[in-house]
């Protein structure tokens, strides 16, 4: 599903226009990136939660020269999905 299906299950399920659902789409999304910028998590009961960790440096391979490289620390973004939509996830097999 890309962001404009996404868009319209938005508009057809909260029965807005699709402007609506896409402003509401970007704003949630932005809210959620100042948020992880800022270093917090954010948490929504039964969906997940998303967190920032820091990851190290270290030392890795170019795969096609097979020279070490030094990759540097950096901040990334981590998802844990909720116990509800795993379990949704699950019952759809």
């Amino acid at each position: 599903m890309n962001k404009a299906e996404l868009i319209d299950a938005i508009a057809s399920s909260a029965k807005l226009t699709k402007v609506d659902a896409a402003r509401a789409l970007d704003s949630t999304v932005e809210a959620i990136s100042k948020a992880l910028k800022k270093g917090d998590r954010i948490g929504l009961v039964g969906f997940g939660s998303f967190s920032v960790t820091k990851r190290n440096a270290r030392i890795g391979r170019n795969p096609q020269t097979g020279k070490e490289i030094k990759i540097p620390a950096k901040k990334v973004v981590k998802f844990k999905a909720g116990a509800d939509l795993s379990g949704s996830v699950n019952k759809g097999k």
